[in-house]
């Protein structure tokens, strides 16, 4: 795991513990917590770049289709989720917030799998 995984995966528990805190007090995000999500996807699009770049060299043996797949798959997931939540005002629109940022360690540790693969 690179250091800037483990960085971004340390945000964004962070940033779902406070959308837990937002759900249970039964409040909207607000322009805050939305400049962390922005964060945390310049983030993953560096991510992205170094992703490539480390593809780009020795991979041996990588799945290199499944690993820039989750790549990008960690960039998608944040601005789907915030066009969803954005259409439900709710605790349920807050909800998928929580559940795509919650996503991205997962992400990140399938990525520390497939190139432990090699």
């Amino acid at each position: 795991m690179t250091a800037l995984q483990f960085v971004l995966g340390l945000f964004a528990l962070v940033v779902a513990l406070w959308l837990v805190v937002l759900i249970v007090l039964d409040r909207q995000p607000d322009d805050y917590l939305y400049a962390a999500l922005g964060v945390l996807e310049f983030g993953l699009l560096m991510q992205l770049v170094v992703g490539l770049v480390m593809v780009t060299g020795d991979h041996g043996g990588v799945n290199v289709a499944a690993y820039v797949g989750y790549l990008v798959g960690s960039l998608v997931v944040l601005p789907a989720a915030f066009l969803w939540s954005v259409g439900e005002r709710t605790r349920a629109g807050t909800g998928v917030l929580l559940v795509a940022v919650v996503v991205v360690p997962v992400l990140f540790l399938r990525l520390h799998q497939l190139w432990g693969a090699r």
